[in-house]
Parts: structure tokens; sequence; C-alpha cells
């Protein structure tokens, strides 16, 4: 039987249809449109600093786009250079033809060689010379095009210079006419671009013309009216000289006659001696050298891959100094002795004295001597020069006048004075030689170099040196600057301690249940004292710690020098081939050579540079309340907020213990890790209400935390009793269980999820409702399902504080490591955190199981290497300088050196008071009271620590069938049946033999069965 399908009416008429398609395609044209924008501002913005995938840093994004243009701008600039830019052009010309509907039909033919096209123009790229600014190795085209094009050059058979240019005109022209096709270009649209580009064209250049033509007008008018003023002012000075003449002539009695020229002229030009204008000599013609490739050319930036690119010749150095003809001298110092000399001076640290460059007056005949010799004594004492000469006046360097013969360049000292008997000169020339002196006021140095050179070769016997051979005197280069200046930022100050530094007045004393710490129960930071070394000491050191290196064999140069407020960060750049665990193992004898209490040395993350932290002469003490003051902490978004202190560069450091999310802290005595703690718990109390956040301090040393006992965000006393630290934390892990079935009705993830629903069902006035099914009915078999009200009460954070863990794991070691593993694992979620100090940091304590669940640690100053492996995996924190001195190791294992803030003993006081003037806290009975037998039964299940799960008793009275129907009892044969463990199959026996189903073992190690046989 057929059946004939009848056909359906669609949804929308073809008019409606083609109105969506066409406005979807403008939503399309839109959406790129917006999208080559952005591309376009990404590629525009790219900075090379910025931090993306292929480079980490600490500098501000620059790019427009952030992090993620930032991270896509790096890559397409490192793959097709300048060619990224017709990404963004393809998106905005197709965006346009789609919004406009001009040939959008094309794009799928056309779109497909989108990447062909962009492909080609980075090749092209690769042939443009690059701009002075280009901060990359490779050219505009990126690495693709400079392989490219490479490439092409090498299978041409002709030159490089001719194969480039010949390539960059053929891309030039498939770039142009395939673009077009790209784009989407029709022969009638091109033909009317270039009709409007024509236009346009002879549009500009008729208006620029009338332009040019009125200008000219104007310009020959006014030259005209200048010419004729300047005429009639010529005419009426003749006219005046004239009649002053023919006055002057009747008044002498004489014919006027031509006016002689003055004499000085022709009396000035007799003297050949030299010019009064100082003046420099010509320069020496330059050697005619072959032309290189430009510098940004292609050919110059890729040498090697280029196999026919012929070797460019290296233009020869500008010689700095003519050689002159010199008689016979004394004898120049040994190279010895002038090496002596200089290690001497480099030791002393004896700075260069820099040079003068003072032109010289330029020679007009060799026949007058420059100078006027001054009597030399009878016998002249030979002597060398000292390193550095004493200070004198800047004096003139001349040029030489002649050149008939070379001598070998004599090796020259740092800073060493030229020949003192200097040439005599005219007073003019001497004022003249001031006037040039006087414009270098503001360069003006401590020492001069002093060069002469003389035309006569016959008394150079008498100098105590030899002949000087004139050169120009260059400064000598500064030495690099390692040492960066923190610009340390004023401290953001949050909105609550601005508004605590603002005077308030206060008419009335508002009434609320409970008011925050104020931040002036703290010490003020502007009392503390500031210590800041010079850079003249800083350089000092660097040089004095390179030196050190050198002498254990470590090759490499300081490049940084970062002060901060307790240690100094030396950055160590080592030379290639060096291990860095070799410099590592160098800290305590870096130490030694530099006088310092200890040295820590590490690598820097992200970078090629070592660090070696050296302690500072004087620390400054770091002030907890400049800290909780910044904004970071009062207006950032962290639920728990914690002020570790600061970093080395002195900025502020604060954690999130909610998303650490468990914090464990370790310390020999005396290295700040108490005051630590404190610090820790007065950035939760200055950040939370009790409603917010509930606390359980467990302190078995009854002294370091006993000072919070009645504050009102405690969920019971002070823990002292080691048994009771095991019974509180016993009630964490049942709380954390029915957090978790609360969560688990209201169908969230977390703490956060929560409590939003209860904010939104409180302020809605409603009750939690969740139906569950509770049975079948019994006629039908349908379920039966009820609806379950509970009131939606908000629920705290809870962070437990343990201040000595080794006491708490010497007691009751398997419970505290089983309810620690189990809060560690699953805590987060439910709003509860641990945070753990320590003391003794070994093995027995930390052990392995705490480690993977604590991945966050703080580790203070410790006795050994074996202490900071086991706290931190790594050696470093042996080398602390205690007093609050720490390493910080977050989630990533990147480890970060802070200095913890300092708190008093009466501020906590202080601050204590005032939150106990809130009154008594609620204190939680269950928590050191413990539960009752059977929930305590089933806590002890989960944490395996013993009682009977369902799956243990199933097990029991199997054991007990074996027994009953084979009439034997042991632990191997209950081993063997049930193929259990030993220990399991031997507490099976002991509870058989507690219930009375077997008697005790005999002298041989029988047992017998009790139980009638049925």
């Amino acid at each position: 039987m057929a059946y004939q399908a009848r056909g359906r009416d669609p949804l929308f008429d073809s008019n409606m249809q083609a109105a969506i398609e066409k406005r979807g395609k403008e939503l399309l044209g839109l959406g790129l449109i917006a999208l080559g924008l952005m591309v376009s501002a990404m590629i525009y913005s790219y900075s090379p600093e910025d931090p993306s995938w292929l480079s980490s840093t600490d500098a501000p994004v620059q790019n427009w786009m952030g992090h993620l243009g930032a991270s896509i701008a790096a890559p397409l600039f490192m793959i097709v250079g300048m060619g990224s830019w017709g990404l963004a052009v393809i998106l905005l010309a197709w965006g346009l033809r789609f919004t406009l509907h001009r040939g959008d039909e094309r794009a799928a033919g056309s779109l497909v060689f989108a990447p062909i096209w962009i492909a080609l123009a980075a090749i092209y790229g690769a042939g443009l010379p690059v701009p002075g600014g280009w901060p990359h190795s490779f050219g505009l085209g990126g690495l693709f095009g400079d392989m490219m094009m490479g490439s092409l050059i090498n299978l041409s058979p002709f030159s490089p210079e001719t194969s480039l240019n010949l390539i960059s005109l053929v891309l030039g022209f498939v770039i142009v006419g395939f673009g077009a096709f790209i784009l989407g270009f029709t022969r009638s649209e091109l033909t009317l671009i270039a009709r409007f580009l024509v236009v346009g064209v002879i549009m500009v250049y008729a208006t620029f013309m009338a332009l040019l033509g009125r200008g000219a007008s104007g310009a020959v008018h006014a030259a005209q009216a200048m010419q004729s003023r300047q005429a009639e002012r010529r005419d009426a000075a003749r006219r005046q000289a004239e009649e002053t003449a023919a006055f002057e002539a009747e008044m002498m009695g004489q014919v006027p006659a031509a006016p002689a020229r003055s004499q000085p002229l022709v009396q000035r030009a007799a003297q050949p001696e030299y010019e009064t204008d100082l003046a420099f000599a010509d320069p020496a013609p330059e050697p005619d050298m072959p032309e290189a490739a430009p510098k940004g050319g292609f050919l110059a930036r890729m040498p090697k891959l280029v196999k026919r690119a012929p070797q460019a010749q290296p233009l020869p150095e500008p010689e700095l100094y003519s050689p002159q003809p010199l008689a016979p001298v004394a004898e120049a110092p040994a190279d010895d002795r002038i090496r002596a000399k200089i290690a001497d001076a480099v030791k002393s640290r004896v700075r260069t004295a820099p040079m003068v460059n003072v032109p010289a007056p330029a020679v007009k005949s060799a026949a007058a001597p420059m100078y006027v010799e001054e009597p030399h004594p009878a016998h002249s004492v030979r002597s060398e020069p000292p390193l550095r000469a004493p200070s004198a006046q800047p004096m003139v360097a001349a040029p030489a006048v002649a050149a008939p013969s070379t001598l070998p360049p004599v090796p020259e000292m740092a800073a060493a004075p030229a020949v003192t008997n200097f040439t005599h000169v005219d007073d003019d020339d001497f004022g003249q030689i001031d006037e040039y002196a006087r414009a270098d006021d503001d360069d003006q140095m401590d020492d001069s170099v002093i060069a002469f050179d003389d035309d006569e070769d016959d008394d150079y016997d008498d100098y105590d040196y030899a002949a000087p051979a004139a050169r120009i005197a260059v400064e000598p280069a500064k030495p690099k600057k390692v040492v960066q200046t923190p610009v340390r930022k004023p401290t953001q100050l949050s909105r609550r301690a601005q508004a605590e530094a603002q005077p308030q007045l206060r008419f009335e004393e508002p009434a609320s249940e409970y008011d925050l710490p104020p931040l002036a129960l703290l010490m003020d930071p502007a009392q503390i004292e500031r210590h800041h070394l010079s850079e003249e000491a800083l350089e000092e050191n660097a040089r004095m710690l390179e030196a050190v290196l050198d002498d254990y064999g470590v090759k490499g140069e300081i490049v940084s020098v970062r002060p901060g407020p307790v240690v100094t960060m030396y950055e160590l750049e080592p030379a290639p081939g060096l291990k860095a665990s070799r410099v590592i193992g160098l800290a305590d004898d870096i130490a030694r050579s530099m006088s310092a209490l200890s040295a820590r040395v590490s690598t820097v993350p992200g970078r090629s540079v070592i660090g070696i932290e050296l302690p500072n002469a004087n620390r400054e003490m770091v002030a907890l309340r400049e800290i909780l003051g910044a904004r970071d902490y009062g207006d950032g978004k962290h639920k728990l907020p914690l002020a570790l202190g600061k970093d080395i560069g002195g900025e502020a450091v604060i954690a999130n213990l909610a998303k650490m999310p468990h914090l464990l802290i370790a310390g020999t005595t005396g290295s700040g890790k108490s005051v630590a703690i404190n610090t820790m718990i007065l950035s939760l109390l200055y950040k939370l209400t009790p409603d917010d956040c509930r606390l359980i301090m467990i302190d078995p040393k009854m002294l370091e935390l006993s000072v919070y006992d009645g504050i009102p965000h405690l969920l019971s006393p002070v823990v002292t009793d080691p048994k009771k630290a095991v019974v509180a934390l016993k009630w964490v892990v049942a709380e954390m269980e029915e957090r978790y079935r609360k969560m688990s009705k209201m169908g969230v993830r977390n703490i956060d999820g929560y409590n939003s629903r209860v904010e939104d069902a409180l302020g809605r006035g409603e009750m939690f409702s969740r139906t569950v099914q509770t049975g079948f009915d019994e006629e039908t078999g349908d379920p039966i399902f009820e609806t379950e009200e509970f009131e939606p009460k908000k629920m705290p954070y809870i962070v437990v504080i343990v201040d000595e863990m080794a006491d708490l794991m010497m007691v009751a070691g398997k419970e505290i490591e089983a309810c620690i593993q189990r809060l560690a694992q699953m805590a987060r979620a439910s709003g509860i955190h641990l945070i753990m100090a320590t003391q003794r940091p070994s093995v027995d304590v930390i052990t392995g199981t705490i480690k993977a669940n604590f991945p966050t640690r703080i580790s203070f100053q410790v006795t050994s290497k074996i202490d900071s492996r086991t706290i931190l995996g790594e050696m470093g924190a042996e080398q602390l300088l205690g007093m609050g001195d720490m390493l910080y190791m977050a989630g990533g294992a990147k480890i970060t050196r802070c200095h913890g803030p300092f708190v008093s003993d009466e501020e906590v006081e202080e601050i204590v008071n005032h939150l106990k003037a809130f009154g008594p806290p609620e204190y939680v009975g269950g928590v050191v009271d413990g539960p009752d037998e059977e929930k305590e039964a089933s806590i002890d299940a989960v944490l395996g620590l013993g009682g009977n799960t369902d799956g243990e008793d199933a097990l029991y009275d199997q054991a007990v069938a074996i027994v009953l129907k084979d009439r034997k009892c042991s632990t191997s044969y209950i081993q063997r049946k049930l193929a259990i463990g030993y220990n399991k199959a031997a507490r099976l026996v002991e509870q058989m033999e507690d219930q009375g189903v077997v008697s005790a073992a005999n002298h041989v190690g029988k047992r017998e069965i009790l139980v009638p046989e049925q």
C-alpha cells in the first residue's frame, strides 16, 4: 500500500525568508567590521615588551586589546610580520560587502585564497628595509617572509641584489592583482575606482596649481614692492652722502677724493702664523670603500641565508691621531709595569679622569713655532707618569702639521697626563680658547689630558716623555649603569584607610552590633626609619661581587642591582655553559667573602639571570598597618586575605587563603613564625565579621594563641589539650560532611553559591524548599513525593589554625594525619581552610601525605638544607635572615622571598580588647566536647580509624558462616577463604572471640567452636 506524503507549507514565505537572510548578512558584516577593527587595534598597538605565551614579563600590557591581544599579536608578528595587516584588511573589506550587500555571494570563492595572499605579503615585506625603531631581528615579513625570500634568492640565477629587486617588483604586481581578487573586486568596480582616482587626482592637481598661482602672484608683488623700497632708500643715502661730501669739501677747501681702504686687514694678512679664530683642520679625505648593503636591508640582515651574497668588507676604524715624526726619546714604561699599574688602579677603584676636548687653532704656516720653549734644568729626571694626574685646567689638543714617518703606538695608561711643557700662545688666542672652555662649564671635569705637538724634533731628548702625538681627546665611555633605583610608588590607600585618615565630627556614636577594628590601633609606618644605600655603594658592591665570583671561577657580569628594604638582589648573567647549580652551591662562600650574614642564590623565574640576595646593613621594619591600609587588601576581592609582608622590591604581598586553599608554615624558634601567624589572624579580623568567618585555634604550647580567647570569631575556646585537638578536628570533618549535604540539596558547587542563594532567599523572605521521594503508593505503585522546607542560614568560612603540629603528631599522629588528609582533600568547596605551623619540619611531622595536600607553603629560617628540602623541595630556607624573612611558595611552585610585617603584643591586646567589647562569642558545644557515640563511630568510619561499616559487617557475617559450616577457625584459614589481608582476618577472629563464637587459643593455637551444630 502506497502512502502519499502531503507537502507542508513553509514556516515563512519567500519575502520573509529573503528579509531574514538579508538581515543576517548585515549582522555578519557588522561583526566582521568590529572584528577587523579589533584586529587593527591589536596590530597597531603591538609591543614586543608585552607579556604573551612567547615571553613572560612583569611589564604592564600596552596592547589596546589587553592580554588576549598581546598573546595573539606576538605570534602573528613573529610568523608573517606586517603581513598580518592583510587579515585586518580582509575582515574590514568583507564586512563592508556583507553590510552593503555588494558582492557578498563571491565570499566563499575568494576567501579560500586569503592565506596565500597574506603569505605573499609577508614575503614582499621581507624585502623592504626595516625602519629605525624595528625591535626584532627578523624583517617586516616575519620569520616566514625571511625564510621564503632567502629561498627565492638562492634559486634565482642572478646576483642577490638583482634577484631581490626583481622578486620584490614581481611580488608587488602579484599582490595588487591577487588582492583585488581576494577582496572581491569585479572589473566594473575596478573601473569605477580607477575613474574616481583619476578625477580626484585631476581635481587635486587643479586646486594645487590654483593655490600655487595665487601664492606666486603675491610673492611677485611683495618682491617688487620691497625692491622699490630698497631703491628709494639707496637713492636717499646716495644723495645724503653727496651732500655731506660737498659740504666737507667746502669746509676743507679741497676736492673730495675716493676714500682709501683701511689698513688693518692688510697688516693682519701679513701675519702668517695662525688665525685668531679657532677652527678644526679639515678632515682627511676618506678612502674609497665598496658600497655595502643598507643596514636595514634583507641582504644585510640575512648574510648566512643568502649563500651567494658577497662578504661585506669591514670599514677601517677612523684614526684617533695622526702619527708624528719622532726623534730618539726616553724609553716608554714596560708592558708589565703598565699592567700592574692598571690592575692597582682597578682594585683601588680610582675613577678615570675624563678628557676635555677643546678645539685648537688652525695652523697657517709651519715656519712660525707654536710655542716658546721654557728653560729646562741641567739634569732632567726621567720618571713614569702617575696613574692619576693632579687637577689641572683644561688645555688645548693641537693638530699635527706633518707626518713623514710613523712609529708603533705607545700603550696608553688610564688618565695619564701628557706633556706638561706646553707652548706659549698669544693673548688673543688664549682669550678665544677661554671662550671655548667657558662654553663647556656644565661638563667641566676634575682632571684634564694635555696634548701638544711640536714642529721641531731637535729638543725631544730634553723632555721627560716621548714625543706627543697630536690626537683628538676622546671622552672615555661611561660604565654601564647596573644599579636600578627602585621607583617606589606611594602606597595606594583603600577607601577605609582614607576615611580613617580624615578627621571626623561625630555628634552621636552610631549604634552597631559589630565594628571592624580601626587601623589606628596599629603602629604608624611613618615612625619607621628608612635606610637607602647610595648608587656608588651599590655599584662598588656589584664590582666586588664580580671579583669574588671570578675568584671562584664563575665568569659572568652583574647586569642589574635591585635594592630592597631588607635584602639587595644582584642579578648575575652567567657566561655560556655555566651551570646554575654551581653558583647556587657557592652561597656560603659568597657570604663569607662579602662579609655578609648569609647569601641566598637562586634562579630568577622567566629570565636567564641568577639572583644573588645579600642582606642590607640596616634592614627596615615592615609595618602591618601599611599593608592593611593598601588598596589591594581593603578594596580587593579576596575572600580570606592574608597580609604576608613585602617582597624584595618593597611591594605588598597579599595572598588569598580561599584560593590556596590550605597553608603549611615551618620555621625554627626565633624565625618569626609566631608573629606571622598573628599577622595572618589580624588580617582576617580586620577584613571579616563573625558572620563571615569563624576561627578554631589549636595551641598545644598554651602561650601564642591564648590571647585571642574570648573574641567573637571563635567557635570554641582556644584548644590547648592535644586530645581535645583531635576531637575538634573530627568535628570539623563532620561539619564539612554536613555542609556538603546542604549544598547538595541546593544544587550548588561551593560555599559562595550557597551563600548567594541564602541572600536571595532572605531578601525575598522565603524558605528553602526541596522535593524528595519518600516512597511508593501501595495501590498504584506511583512514587510519593514530599516537599521539605528548611530555614536559609548563611554558612561562614571556618579557618582552623594549628600553631604547633609536631606536638599533636606525637600524641595522636595517625588520627591527626587522617583528619588533616580528609580536610585538605575535600574542605575547599565547603569553606573550611587550614593554617598549620611547625618548628620541626622533619619527615615524621610533614609526611608525604600532608605535603601532597598542602601545595601552598611558607618557610622561615630553618637549621639545615634537609629541612629546607622537606618544606619547599629545594635549598635556600637555611640562608634566610630570621625575624620574618620567609620564602613563600604558591601552588605553582613559584617561590617568592617576602619580609613579614611586625606586630607587637601590645597591639594584639588592644585589638582583642576592641573585639571583646562587642560581647562574648557564640561557642558551639560539640567542637571540644565531641559528638555522641553513634556519630563519632560514623566519623571514624569515614576517616578509616576504626568502627564497623556496612562492608565490614557483611564481611564478619561471611566469616562466621564459614567457621560454623567448616567447624574450623584460624587466622590463616579465614584469610584464605575470604581473600583478605592477615590483619583484617586477625581482627575478625578476635571479634568472634569477643562475641563468644569461638574460644581462646589453647597451648597449640587451636580454637574450639562454641556454637553447637545445627
